[in-house]
């Protein structure tokens, strides 16, 4: 090696050769994408309060939407003050004792000790755990509770879909459905976005007068003068399996071995 090579440097040297050269090219390709990792992985770390702020404020944004709270150019922070955000023991339906400003419920639905995991019959969501204690939102007005908020989440087509159901004070009728994430096919179980199909929703009776769970979607249209026509939704058109998932997932945080406990303990106080 000469003296000038050794004044030149590795990357010196490195630039000096052909550009159809073999070696050039797969340096080059590396350290190209050495730094584009590097720069990634960074904008990640110095992003990640940003977008995990940004995800929060969604979440209070589709809970006053899915409300009727929601207004253009309104602070969405205040009116979310406006919710009392407590903890359910599913299994109990009880409230329970812990801090809902530090519980992850997302995060604890992984952790074995925190979560349990379905049976194939419980599990018609398609979700394979679900944390033991979830997350709810209680809007009130004149300390009696007017609206309550439960998060629920399901298999549909292509993806898990997140949202939250909505209930009046009854605890039965539905005061509306919304997902704020999922991945179905735009136009067909993309449609669960459509405003017209999530109006359906409301005023539906999710219980009988005997408590049993009954709300569904159905392939096809809701004929009104057919029986039970309160506890039905029509299906989106060319998307029978989202339908078919959403439906199932509804039922099971509706159901026994989820939020099941918890309503029927609320509508027996409501009764009362």
């Amino acid at each position: 090696m000469t003296d000038n090579n050794k004044k030149r440097g590795f990357f010196g040297r490195i630039l000096d050769l052909p550009n159809d050269s073999p070696k050039k090219t797969i340096i080059v390709a590396f350290l190209l994408c050495l730094v584009c990792s590097i720069l990634v992985s960074t904008a990640a770390v110095v992003l990640k309060s940003k977008q995990v702020a940004n995800k929060e404020l969604d979440i209070k944004k589709n809970i006053l939407a899915i409300t009727g709270l929601l207004s253009d150019g309104g602070d969405i922070e205040a009116a979310f003050k406006q919710f009392e955000v407590k903890v359910v023991d599913l299994e109990s339906g009880l409230y329970a004792d812990i801090d809902a400003s530090s519980y992850d419920q997302r995060k604890a639905s992984g952790d074995p000790a925190l979560s349990v995991e379905l049976t194939s019959k419980q599990d018609i969501a398609g979700i394979g755990r679900r944390a033991k204690l979830a997350t709810i939102y209680i809007l009130k007005e004149d300390s009696k509770i007017k609206q309550v908020i439960l998060p629920i989440h399901g298999y549909g087509l292509w993806s898990t879909l997140y949202g939250f159901i909505a209930f009046e004070s009854d605890f039965n009728t539905i005061k509306g459905l919304q997902f704020y994430a999922h991945a179905e096919t735009p136009g067909l179980g993309g449609e669960v976005d459509n405003p017209k199909w999530r109006k359906q929703w409301q005023g539906k009776k999710a219980f009988d007068q005997d408590g049993n769970l009954k709300i569904e979607v159905i392939r096809g249209h809701v004929d009104f003068k057919m029986a039970g026509a309160e506890h039905k939704v029509d299906g989106l058109s060319g998307a029978t399996l989202t339908s078919k998932g959403v439906s199932n997932l509804v039922n099971y945080w509706l159901g026994d071995h989820a939020f099941g406990p918890y309503l029927k303990n609320m509508r027996s106080a409501a009764e009362n």
